[in-house]
């Protein structure tokens, strides 16, 4: 090997001489106040270990043991003695003789039976009696007379069949009327006002006067 061609490199000679002197005043440095000190008592300083406990959870409660249902044996049926049976012992038989004679039977006279009587109708039913008007609709009003039998002067009389139905006079029909047409109008439109307490058919008669 030619060791010739290696020359001494005085710059990299003078950096590690540079670097030694600076750690050394770095050292003095420390030394003199007091940060090595510290640095030890930092490092002499108890370490504080802690020791965290599982919690463990509460054990279950324990399983409730039901007692046996009690066995229920059925009683023994009651003792129930057999009925005596009594055979009765028949009676001796006795040999008896009798002497018999050959009579005819008896001639019937067959007679064809009558039918029986048909049954009786049965009875009508009463006939229900008529109600009062003013009994069946105590609140009535008066029908007012027509103007045109008042101009010509006519009087009359009207029979009006009225169906009550719900406290109210649902239907009128005019039964008679004399004259003719003259005085149902007048008829209707007051019955309809009626206020009645029982339902059914009720029948009234107006009579129509000029003073």
């Amino acid at each position: 090997m030619d060791f010739s061609s290696r020359q001494p490199q005085p710059q990299k000679h003078l950096l590690g001489i540079t670097l030694v002197i600076v750690f050394h005043v770095a050292l003095v440095y420390a030394l003199v106040t007091g940060l090595g000190k510290k640095i030890v008592d930092v490092i002499k300083q108890p370490i504080e270990t802690k020791v965290i406990e599982e919690i463990k959870p509460p054990p279950p409660p324990p399983e409730r043991v039901l007692p046996p249902p009690p066995k229920l044996e059925a009683p023994p049926p009651p003792f129930i003695p057999p009925p005596e049976v009594q055979i009765a012992t028949p009676p001796p038989v006795q040999n008896v003789i009798s002497a018999t004679t050959s009579t005819p039977p008896p001639v019937t006279d067959i007679r064809p039976v009558a039918p029986p009587a048909p049954p009786a109708p049965p009875a009508p039913p009463p006939k229900a009696l008529p109600k009062t008007i003013g009994r069946v609709c105590p609140t009535q009003v008066q029908p007012e007379i027509p103007r045109k039998a008042i101009r010509e002067g006519r009087s009359g009389s009207v029979i009006a069949k009225a169906m009550v139905k719900g406290g109210k006079i649902v239907e009128v029909e005019i039964m008679r009327s004399e004259p003719p047409r003259v005085f149902d109008d007048a008829v209707r439109d007051a019955m309809m006002q009626y206020r009645c307490i029982e339902d059914g058919p009720v029948t009234q008669e107006f009579v129509f006067k000029l003073d």
